[in-house]
């Protein structure tokens, strides 16, 4: 039906948490930052290390570390993001297994399993490039 596409966490400092578990994860390391994207992130004020979006990439799937103020009880901090090929499809199999859609954006949908945690799907990458 799917696969892993990534691992988000939701933090408050996303640079630092990234650090830690680069640090414990044999083969991951943070996303190297192209001149393109240090500009942008200038643009906004922003440098690697207040980035609100920092990426792990290693052996198995990327890791997200994401910048969410403040905890809420009604979000888990660690979801897995599922890439499939059919959204629409996955979405209906998966609500007749029990799970409850929270929400659908363009490219993900956010979805609690029959225990309330949350989770994403998304769409295929190379779907998500053309």
């Amino acid at each position: 039906m799917g696969k892993i596409h990534e691992i988000v966490f939701d933090c408050d400092k996303p640079s630092k948490l990234a650090a830690f578990w680069v640090a414990l994860l044999d083969g991951y390391a943070i996303r190297p930052y192209d001149e393109a994207e240090i500009a942008r992130l200038a643009a906004l004020g922003l440098t690697p290390e207040t980035d609100p979006t920092v990426m792990v990439d290693g052996p198995g799937p990327s890791i997200c570390f994401q910048n969410v103020e403040g905890r809420r009880y009604d979000n888990n901090r660690v979801h897995f993001d599922i890439e499939v090929g059919d959204r629409a499809g996955t979405v209906e199999q998966l609500r007749e297994q029990g799970a409850e859609t929270v929400r659908v954006l363009p490219t993900y949908t956010v979805m609690r399993d029959p225990e309330g945690n949350q989770f994403c799907l998304v769409d295929i990458r190379e779907a998500m490039a053309a």
